[in-house]
């Protein structure tokens, strides 16, 4: 699991690949509900529900954080969420920079 996180002048950036240690506490779930900036990918069913609760996330919106595919997912932007579909040809430079999955993309 990664995660990891960074506090700049005037903002904090997190990471995780999974939501759940931080809806266990008070404090990182209510700078969740504060956030203006948040991407969410597919999350597990536990996770979501709770999500749902926090961001009021309705059932339609739901869907593009319920198994979906790599590279699609639900933006939260202050109040507002946009579903998106990011999916990039494998066969092109970009992809293999941007790849997290093993055995594709450059190698160090």
């Amino acid at each position: 699991m990664e995660k990891g996180a960074q506090i700049s002048e005037h903002s904090v950036h997190g990471i995780t690949q999974n939501v759940e240690d931080l809806l266990q506490s008070h404090t990182a779930r209510t700078m969740l509900a504060n956030s203006e900036f948040i991407v969410m990918l597919n999350q597990a069913s536990t996770d979501r529900v709770e999500l749902a609760k926090l961001l009021n996330i309705s059932d339609l919106q739901m869907n593009y954080i319920t198994n979906v595919g790599a590279g699609e997912g639900l933006i939260k932007v202050g109040s507002s969420l946009v579903p998106f579909v990011n999916r990039y040809p494998k066969n092109t430079e970009l992809y293999n920079l941007m790849t997290t999955k093993p055995g594709e993309g450059t190698s160090e």
